[in-house]
Formats: C-alpha cells, structure tokens, sequence
C-alpha cells in the first residue's frame, strides 16, 4: 500500500500545478460596485436585471452594495474618495448636488426618455444621471368594493367621511417624507407648476406664503386625529388599507401593499385630485462615480435601456419606466398609471425630492413636528430660514414637464 500511495501523491500533486497554472491564464472577471437603498421585493426586481446584465456579459461581476442610509453613507464614501462606481440617486436634488463634482458625466443616449426625466443635464449638454424606474405620487387609492368613488378635488376630499391610512415612520433620516409628498401635491393641485416651481427654488413663494400655507392647512384637516402616524412605518399604513382598518391612501402604486392576485380584477383603483392636470412624480436614478472602468459604463447603458426596463416594470414592485419604448406591462392598472408619463399631464418631480437635501431634512422634521402639535407658523419661518441660510444652492433642470404623446 505505501508503494502505491507515493505515485497517487505525486500525481494529485501534478494535477494540482497544473490546474494552479491554468487558473493564473484565465482571465479576471472585472468587478463593478453599485451601491443602492433597495430590499425586499424591490431588490429581487432589480436583481433580476443584474442577473440578465451578467449573463450576456460574462466577464463582469456585479457587486451591489446594499444600504437604508444610502445619501450617508455616499457622502462618506465620497467624502473617503472611496465611492463605489455607480450609485442609486433617489432624488433630483441629489443629482444637483454631486454633479459638477464627484458625479461623472455619461455616454448615454437619453432620448427616449421622457421630459423632465431625461433633462438632468448641466449646462455644457451632458448627462449625469439615468432613470432607472419611475413613479407617479398623485393619486389616491381605494378599494372599489367597499367604498364609493372619491371625489377629484382635494376640497372635495376634505368633505368625505371616510378615514385616511397615514404612516410617517421611515428608516434613516427620511420620517415624514409621505406628509411630505402629500403636502406638495396638494400645492401643486391647487396652484398650478408656476406656483409650485416658485416655492421649490425659493423664488418668491416662500414657505410661510398664504398658499404654502394653505396646503399644510389643507393635508391637516384631511388627516386630523392621526398622531400616532408619527410611530407607524408608511408600508403598516399601506397594509391597514388592505386590511380594511382604513379607506383611502395616498402616494405611488409601488408604495402601496397590494397583492397581485387582487390587483388583477382592478379591486383597488385610485383617483387623480388633480384638475390642473399636473403630477407629482419621482424617479430612481443611476449615477457613475469613478473613471475608466468599462464594465460600469456598460452596466449604466444596459439599465437605461429598454431591454432591462422592460424586464423591471414586469418583475414584483409595480415600478414604472419614463422610457418612452417600454410599453408592455403585465398589470392593467400599472399600465395605466404608466400612461400617464406619455400623456397630456405636466409632470414635477416631488418637492422634497428636488430640495436642497438639507433644506428637504428640515420639511420631512417640520412634518413630524406639526403633526406632534408644534405651531404651523413657528415652523414655516424656520423653514424660510433654513432656504435662506443655503442661499443659492444647485437646483434640479427642469423640474417639470410636458413629455410629447407621441
């Protein structure tokens, strides 16, 4: 037996310089970093089109970088000169910020997106950011079997008895952004995009003006008796409308806890306060923050593309895409509210979104505190102040528009 072990040695041995020697020729795998807020059903919809990219380019391995403090944590990593290659922008005044500095700019084709989406270029024409998947946050949501149709005006909405599902708890640093959204599409609906783009820029409409004031006054009295929304997650509001412990929602179909298999007979629909026919809407998009690394300029193309978007909207999430060649969704009401980004509607990305981010820190905290009883006018001046201490901070282009129908 000794005799016959020594041969076996010496040839596992053999082999296994002959493997090592043949993985040293194998060529590496380029790695690329994405770093992105998402989880859950969210993630496995994004997943799904990272596995697709893979796939059709084996050589690149995709490392997605998870986080529920992304802004932070990019500012760190920013700040460390250690960014990843891409990273998940979840606001136009996020783009505002990092472009012109650690943002990179983009060899991409933007044309087939719609307007405002495909308009967050500097000065000089380049793009630095691409909507990966969109959303449309002004409608309100019911379920058709059990109560009436609401009204389609917010005045009107005031009227109805009917009880509102209201969570303002968020993970991070981002409480009370739902109240947030809701007050600016109050605004946007009662006063029009002139109105709405002054108050976002600071350019004559402050937040202690009769109109701003109006529309907090406004989602107060629809919400009035909510306090404890200030402990109460936003996706727990979303589940009481399913389960009934509510009527009415408000905010974006992705947002919202609806499962499939009632979505399919349309029990739950929604309708648009809105009669100057302009949408609040929000994107997710996808920035480069390094240089000379290929496999994320073709990740960056592949996801801006109507091949993976056309896969995301069809995967769990209801996400919507602002790509005017995707047109094939598997849910109706999905698709509707996806028909809307082609239509007529004058389309403003949310307020809060297209902020100052420290500006937006201080409306979601307002948010909370009013709800808590604080005094509306001591907190609309601390507001003005904020914007003012900023002074002139980079603002989103544009910050609505009217895509073609075409």
């Amino acid at each position: 037996m000794k005799r016959l072990t020594a041969p076996l040695v010496h040839c596992a041995l053999a082999l296994g310089l002959l493997l090592a020697a043949l993985g040293c020729g194998a060529p590496e795998r380029e790695r690329v970093t994405i770093m992105v807020p998402w989880s859950g059903t969210e993630f496995k919809a994004f997943y799904s089109v990272i596995e697709a990219f893979e796939k059709a380019n084996p050589g690149i391995d995709v490392a997605p970088q998870v986080t529920r403090a992304l802004t932070q944590q990019l500012d760190a990593a920013v700040a460390a000169e250690a960014p990843p290659d891409l990273a998940v922008l979840p606001s136009v005044g996020a783009i505002a910020k990092y472009r012109g500095g650690a943002l990179r700019p983009l060899g991409v084709d933007t044309s087939s997106f719609v307007d405002p989406f495909r308009g967050l270029a500097m000065d000089d024409g380049k793009v630095y950011a691409v909507p990966v998947k969109a959303d449309v946050k002004s409608l309100v949501w019911y379920d058709r079997r059990l109560t009436p149709k609401p009204a389609g005006t917010w005045s009107a909405l005031q009227k109805r008895p009917e009880t509102w599902c209201l969570g303002l708890e968020s993970p991070g640093a981002t409480s009370g952004w739902p109240g947030a959204d809701w007050i600016a599409d109050i605004l946007l609906a009662q006063e029009g995009v002139d109105a709405y783009e002054n108050w976002v820029s600071g350019d004559g409409v402050t937040w202690n003006s009769p109109p701003v004031r109006e529309a907090w006054e406004r989602w107060w009295s629809l919400v009035e008796g909510s306090e404890s929304a200030t402990e109460r997650e936003f996706d727990e509001a979303a589940v009481e409308l399913v389960r009934n412990r509510c009527s009415l929602g408000h905010g974006a179909l992705s947002a919202m806890a609806f499962p499939a298999d009632l979505m399919k007979d349309e029990r739950y629909t929604y309708v648009l306060p809105s009669p100057r026919q302009a949408l609040e809407v929000s994107a997710d998009f996808v920035g480069k923050f390094t240089r000379d690394n290929p496999g994320a300029d073709r990740l960056i193309a592949y996801l801006a593309g109507a091949k993976a978007q056309q896969t995301w909207v069809n995967e769990p999430g209801y996400a919507l895409s602002a790509n005017r060649q995707v047109t094939t969704y598997d849910n109706r009401t999905q698709a509707r509210i996806a028909g809307m980004l082609r239509s007529g509607h004058t389309l403003c990305f949310s307020a809060a979104d297209a902020m100052d981010p420290d500006v937006s820190a201080a409306f979601y905290r307002a948010v909370m505190e009013y709800v808590n009883g604080e005094d509306l006018t001591g907190l609309l001046k601390a507001l003005d102040q904020v914007q003012q201490h900023l002074g002139d901070s980079p603002r989103p282009t544009p910050l609505c528009g009217t895509p073609n129908q075409a």
